[in-house]
């Protein structure tokens, strides 16, 4: 067991480095706080209308396919004339212009009602990677995204759900890693679930392209690559394993009936994820996420070291960067000899647990000081 896993020798949350340390607010709180004013915002800005899927017409040639896609062909798309408030997706045709002056139907666009932020802050593999959406233009490489759709949500139950999850299995974890390196561990898992999410569709589009739709994978997402995902239950389901990890045996009531320990709770709820992406359940893309987001809580937690310094890249805008504070002390900072090792960190506490500080000499107190020094800095 190393230095840093010990309950005596961690900091709280409080004191973890958090650029908010001084707020009574904890991370889980400013989180669920931020999901929850994205959603209620949302409720008094107007709706947009957002292509989610787009279908070629049948028996449309290659070659057109092609030109369009390479914006040779100018195709122009029919906007909803109907009121995104009040109802939730149309369809459309998209027609190509003739070389006879006349006007050829080549596709069909899925107009989907969306609250204002949430349609520039869902994720897709289109806005992801790259597209052209026949009538609307192209896509992609909209990184922002991969943070920015973990605080919307579908629907008031959505958030509910997922604001309960953070709410319980949330100060766990945060009291263990930390209020920084916790906020990097739930935007870690939510940018997994993200990624893990666009592998799957990505390939399964592919091999749906590639064999005009006669073969399916199992496991592969074959839906439209403009299909929206939104939720934080990615950055939850990595949050619940985490929780799983750290205490086990923990009881929870299932439903808030049924009496179940944690570890079993998890990984059901990871089995139940996994049946719905290869058997292609309704909601198999949300689950997709869900087990990237998994995935990434069960690697991190096992190594908290590796989330420290994920929010430096703010550089001097982060006031805990750990870059930019070791640069800022170096100056005024006393020299001192070679950091000592944690085996001789944990001798040294090891030592005081039995016998007390006054049991120290002079030598394992420098040392000691110097260990908390580095800790304090990091």
């Amino acid at each position: 067991m190393g230095a840093s896993d010990r309950d005596y020798w961690r900091t709280n949350s409080a004191q973890s480095g958090f650029s908010l340390r001084q707020s009574k607010w904890s991370a889980t709180t400013w989180i669920i706080g931020l999901c929850i004013a994205v959603f209620v915002i949302d409720g008094f800005l107007p709706r947009q209308w957002v292509v989610v899927a787009s279908t070629t017409v049948p028996g449309l040639p290659d070659e057109v396919k092609r030109l369009i896609n390479e914006g040779k062909l100018k195709t122009t798309a029919e906007l909803p004339a109907e009121s995104p408030s009040q109802y939730q997706s149309v369809v459309k045709p998209v027609s190509v212009e003739l070389i006879n002056g006349g006007f050829s139907v080549v596709a069909t666009n899925t107009w989907q009602s969306m609250p204002y932020l949430q349609k520039w802050l869902y994720f897709s593999t289109s806005t992801a990677l790259y597209s052209v959406i026949p009538g609307i233009g192209v896509s992609g490489l909209q990184v922002w995204r991969f943070i920015g759709f973990q605080f919307c949500h579908a629907g008031l139950w959505h958030l509910v759900f997922n604001m309960m999850a953070l709410y319980f299995f949330g100060p766990i974890v945060e009291r263990y890693l930390g209020a920084k390196r916790y906020c990097a561990f739930y935007l870690i898992c939510g940018i997994a679930g993200a990624l893990f999410y666009l592998i799957l569709n990505f390939a399964g589009f592919m091999v749906s392209e590639g064999t005009n739709g006669r073969v399916a994978v199992p496991g592969l997402l074959s839906n439209d690559p403009d299909l929206p995902l939104i939720g934080a239950s990615a950055g939850v389901f990595g949050i619940i394993i985490a929780a799983a990890h750290l205490m086990p045996n923990a009881q929870v009531l299932l439903f808030f009936v049924i009496p179940i320990r944690l570890k079993t709770l998890a990984y059901g709820l990871v089995a139940i994820a996994l049946a719905s992406v290869i058997l292609k359940f309704s909601n198999a893309g949300g689950e997709a996420a869900h087990i990237g987001g998994a995935i990434a809580g069960w690697y991190f937690i096992q190594r908290p070291e590796r989330l420290r310094n994920f929010f430096d890249f703010l550089g001097r805008v982060d006031p805990t960067s750990t870059f930019h504070a070791s640069k800022k002390l170096q100056p005024t900072r006393p020299s001192r000899g070679a950091s000592p090792s944690n085996a001789e960190v944990d001798r040294i506490l090891d030592k005081v647990r039995a016998s007390g500080l006054a049991s120290l000499n002079e030598s394992e107190r420098r040392a000691l000081r110097d260990a908390t020094d580095i800790r304090s800095e990091s």
